[in-house]
Parts: structure tokens; C-alpha cells; sequence
């Protein structure tokens, strides 16, 4: 009598074709039938989203919650602020909305040029500033002056090495070509050189405990929020571990 029982090589090939998802239903048993429709029902439970919607907006939801809770993060901040400089109330108009039309087109134009001498600073912004000080009865020539000067030595602006003896700031940002390092006379100084801009020079000391990067005479570098000392009348800097270096030179070519 002949066997029908399948060989190895039949039941594999019956199993690859079962399991194939252009595999159909007919042609199998109850229980292979069953076995499909379980596997079919688990893929499309676990790929349904959670609110059992395909096109959720869980992620737009999300997005709406995160900066609802910044905006109320920086409103706290500025209410708290305000106990020092009242404009900081998030509750009172802006500054520009308080002045003539006459002062709010003198303090567009000056905002315009000071733009010009202050990187990294918008004309909205300094506008803003310039209308504050009309509003607190500051005359014009006075609100110029101290609204550059603020944002000027403002934290990360980065100053003319000869401007360094009149800030009257503890940490400052400056930048230019380190023109020469000499040999530490300490185990705990990784560097020292002169910087220089086109304004001026200055001495820089860099502390081993800073971790910093190394620099290279010749380098162009941006050296932030260095502390400033002074020694036999010269003004100096020094960078420490809340200071930072970076090499616009080095950036550039690693964009191009």
C-alpha cells in the first residue's frame, strides 16, 4: 500500500506557504484557519493607537500641552522678575503702545542703527528697550546711550578687548586671534597667551579644572563668559568652568 503521509520537505513547504502573507485561506485546516485569524486579530490590536483612532492627534495634543506649560513658565518668571524692573510684568502694555507716534518713529530709527552695532541683537528688541525708557521719562540722548551700554555688556555679548576696563561687569565674552602662548608657571594652568581684536589685546589664562579645549596660536577663538581680573593695572580674563571656547573658523569649514 502506498504512503500518503507528507514528507519532510512537503510539510516545510506547507508551513512556508501557510505563513506567507499572500498566503489565502483556502485550502487549510479549521485549526490552521484559526491560528490566522488569531495572528491577524494580535498585528491589528497592537498596531492601533491608543485612542483607537488612525488619524489621532495625540502628538498635536502634546505639542499643545508642552508650550502651554512653557508659556506659563516664562509668565511665573517674569511676575517674579517684575519685583525688580516693573516692565518685566507680563500684565502691562508694551512700551511702544504707551508713546507718540512721533517718539515711536525716533525710536524705530535709532533701533535701526543701534542694530547695526550690536550683533545678535533684533531691532524689535532693542526698540522695545528705547520705548521703555521714554515711557519712564529717560530723554532721548540718555536712553540711547544706556540701552547700548546694557545690551552691550549683556551676558554673552561678546565686547572690543579695550572695552573690557569699563564694563562694569564681572564675567565677560570677547573674541579674536590668540597671537601667542608661553610656557604655564603652574601645574594648574593648561594655558596661557595673548588674545587680540582689532580694538586691543589681553592676557588669558586657561585653568586646568576648566576642562576647556586646547587653542593654537594663529586660531581664531570666541572665549564666553570668562572671568575678568586685573593685575599690575591690566585688565585680564581668565576661563573657568562656567566658560566656554568655540573656533569660528573650525565651524565654518565643518559646514561648508
Amino acid at each position: 500500500m502506498r504512503n500518503q503521509r507528507p514528507t519532510v520537505e512537503m510539510e516545510i513547504q506547507a508551513k512556508v506557504d501557510t505563513n506567507h502573507p499572500d498566503a489565502k485561506r483556502y485550502g487549510l485546516t479549521l485549526e490552521a484557519e484559526e491560528r490566522m485569524q488569531a495572528r491577524e486579530w494580535e498585528i491589528e490590536r497592537t498596531s492601533t493607537r491608543f485612542d483607537r483612532r488612525p488619524d489621532s492627534d495625540r502628538e498635536a495634543r502634546t505639542r499643545t500641552v508642552v508650550r502651554e506649560a512653557s508659556i506659563e513658565q516664562t509668565r511665573e518668571f517674569r511676575e517674579r522678575a517684575a519685583a525688580v524692573d516693573p516692565w518685566q510684568d507680563p500684565e502691562r502694555a508694551d512700551a511702544r503702545e504707551q508713546v507718540s507716534r512721533a517718539e515711536l518713529g525716533w525710536v524705530n530709527e535709532e533701533a535701526t542703527r543701534l542694530a547695526g552695532m550690536l550683533p545678535g541683537w533684533s531691532r524689535a528688541a532693542i526698540s522695545r528697550r528705547l520705548a521703555e525708557r521714554v515711557v519712564d521719562g529717560v530723554s532721548k540722548t540718555a536712553a540711547v546711550v544706556g540701552v547700548f551700554e546694557a545690551l552691550q555688556t549683556d551676558t554673552g555679548q561678546v565686547l572690543p578687548i579695550a572695552a573690557l576696563e569699563d564694563v562694569p561687569v564681572g564675567e565677560v565674552s570677547v573674541g579674536g586671534v590668540v597671537t601667542i602662548l608661553w610656557e604655564p608657571s603652574s601645574p594648574a594652568i593648561q594655558q596661557v597667551g595673548l588674545i587680540e581684536d582689532e580694538s586691543g589685546k589681553t592676557k588669558f589664562t586657561v585653568w586646568k579644572r576648566s576642562e576647556q579645549a586646547v587653542v593654537e596660536e594663529g586660531e581664531r577663538v570666541v572665549l564666553r563668559n570668562v572671568a575678568k581680573s586685573w593685575y599690575k593695572g591690566r585688565v585680564s580674563v581668565a576661563l573657568t568652568g562656567r566658560s566656554s571656547i568655540s573656533f569660528p573658523e573650525r565651524e565654518a569649514w565643518w559646514t561648508e
